[in-house]
């Protein structure tokens, strides 16, 4: 017999039976008719379990020409395994998570194992209920988005109540009630929040039929935290509100919101008393081949937290769309990145996709997709209030006006495939990164540089392919000049192999003219794959849809084993 089905099999009989007392009664009555039912039916009557498992290990060598530290334990460990039970309307869930110890770069407040996420859930017609942790977005985030992120190491999931009712068609409600997940605990807080949202079109039988559809939105978020502090009258009770507009016709959408939240002394702010808010608009249009997206948005002052002295990434409640490209390449997403800046930012960003036809006489056989992307993102236009400032507004800010310049990336990709074998995709980007705000460092100012990606693909048959990406980052500043070169073989449906160079051949310090030279293999077979990698890291970022981790600089192997099932 498998032994991976024997291991499952039992894994699921002991999540069931210790599920039993939260389902139903029900479940136990069908459990003791069991010899009177068919297989087929007791497999239904039973319910059915699910889940997933990872573990990343990773064993460290100190470097001190890249600036490896030495980790005193040698191998560092995070992993988890998500387990969910679902049988008709019910389903529950728990999360075991294990830092033996965090891995380098992830929030050591993770340092243990336990079981933060856990969950029972119930709906039926119009109604949800969610009882436990869960994670919940008003909106576009901006006021209220909790969520997960393993590979940023951020998670700030509710635990507490929500409730999703629809009263009729065309009105969609949620409550949301409980504290957020700091680590292992609890941060102080209480979140409270409401949201509701009309469908127009469908609240009117004479307007169902229409092509243009309009949705109406709004919500209101508070927080709770007493008020310890010798020095200042803190709120204790601290409110926020939003709502949005939402068009529909044919390939056209618009989008837009408004968030404003009452004045919120923190740690981010430097404890003022001044209101914040947010504005983002955004607007798509596509047809067949051609594609088109503006967005912009305006923050002031809206960090939002479920505890006012946090700091980093913890406990926030609200989230800021990055109105940037994420790149995936690896010089352009990990040496100079950008998120967003929550306290105050003013960003916009538009892109182009236009498809040249097939067997056009400029598109040939296969055609070409062209990509053009620009985006932007300012400090707001401030001043601060100069002598005594009673109330503690801290500063006024022009509504319309740009600050300093935090990032800048215009970037252009071409794509094109010549055979059935063969495709490959060319890539230009000039960035203008201000390291000193973005990275909270000093001396640096705005670094100004030129990336150039060519990458392909070469398929020699239905199964091997040969992947290969040629990189380059120029510029007179930071670290200087990088190249990195990339081939990655895989031989489906099963392995893969890769190596990896970054070379940083400009850097204006001979000493770190450095490689930094990654190999990798791995195994998939259905649902579990390992990978095992060894190399140097470089010191960078990490981003991933407007949050960032420092990620150090490390030398060593590490393995990541997964599955589901």
């Amino acid at each position: 017999m498998n032994k991976q089905k024997t291991f499952y099999g039992t894994l699921k009989k002991s999540l069931f039976l210790l599920l039993i007392p939260i389902a139903s009664n029900h479940i136990i009555a069908q459990d003791d008719e069991s010899n009177n039912s068919n297989t087929e039916q007791n497999k239904i009557d039973a319910g059915n379990i699910s889940g997933n498992f990872q573990v990343l290990t990773q064993f460290y060598q100190p470097d001190s020409l890249i600036g490896a530290k030495d980790v005193p334990e040698d191998v560092l460990m995070n992993g988890f395994l998500n387990l969910n039970y679902n049988r008709g309307n019910f389903s529950a869930g728990i999360r075991y998570e294990a830092y033996q110890n965090p891995l380098l770069g992830y929030p050591t407040g993770f340092k243990g194992q336990g079981i933060p996420y856990k969950y029972a859930k119930y709906s039926h017609e119009d109604i949800e209920v969610t009882a436990g942790n869960y994670y919940e977005q008003l909106g576009s985030g901006m006021i209220f988005r909790t969520y997960e992120d393993r590979n940023l190491g951020y998670d700030n999931a509710m635990e507490g109540f929500r409730v999703k009712y629809q009263p009729f068609a065309g009105v969609q409600l949620k409550g949301v009630i409980g504290k957020q997940r700091s680590y292992f605990t609890l941060g102080q807080g209480i979140v409270r929040g409401i949201d509701g949202e009309i469908t127009i079109n469908d609240l009117f039988k004479n307007l169902k039929e229409k092509k243009t559809k309009v949705l109406l939105g709004g919500s209101f978020v508070s927080k709770f935290q007493p008020d310890e502090d010798a020095n200042l009258v803190l709120p204790e009770n601290v409110g926020a509100y939003g709502g949005r507009l939402n068009i529909i016709r044919g390939g056209f959408n618009f989008m837009g919101e408004y968030v404003y939240k009452i004045n919120d002394p923190s740690g981010d702010n430097g404890f003022i008393y001044k209101n914040g808010e947010g504005v983002l608009v955004q607007t798509t249009y596509s047809t067949k081949g051609f594609g088109l997206s503006l967005s912009a948005k305006r923050i002031d002052n809206m960090s939002f937290r479920s505890d006012r002295n946090a700091a980093l990434t913890n406990l926030m409640i609200n989230y800021h769309p990055a109105l940037t490209r994420q790149h995936s390449y690896n010089l352009l997403a990990t040496l100079y990145p950008y998120a967003t800046q929550p306290n105050g930012e003013v960003a916009f960003q538009g892109e182009l996709i236009y498809k040249i036809p097939k067997k056009s006489k400029l598109g040939g056989k296969y055609g070409w997709t062209i990509l053009v992307n620009y985006s932007s993102a300012n400090n707001i236009d401030t001043t601060g209030i100069s002598g005594i400032d009673s109330t503690r507004q801290g500063y006024t800010s022009e509504y319309f006006s740009l600050g300093k310049v935090y990032f800048k990336d215009f970037n252009i990709e071409l794509a094109k495939k010549f055979s059935k074998s063969f495709k490959a995709k060319l890539t230009y980007a000039n960035i203008a990164y201000n390291k000193d705000v973005i990275q909270g460092k000093s001396g640096y100012g705005v670094i100004y540089a030129d990336v150039v990606v060519a990458e392909m693909t070469y398929k020699f048959n239905s199964k091997n392919s040969l992947r290969t990406e040629l990189q380059s980052l120029t510029t007179e500043q930071d670290q200087g000049d990088w190249a990195t070169v990339l081939l990655e073989y895989s031989r489906s449906p099963h392995w893969f192999f890769a190596i990896m160079d970054q070379y940083n051949y400009g850097n204006h310090d001979p000493k770190k003219v450095l490689h930094y030279p990654t190999i990798s293999m791995g195994y998939n077979n259905k649902a579990t794959s390992f990978i095992i990698t060894y190399g140097k890291q470089r010191e960078g970022l990490f981003c991933v849809g407007g949050v960032c981790r420092a990620v150090p600089a490390s030398n060593g192997v590490s393995l990541l084993i997964t599955t589901s099932f």
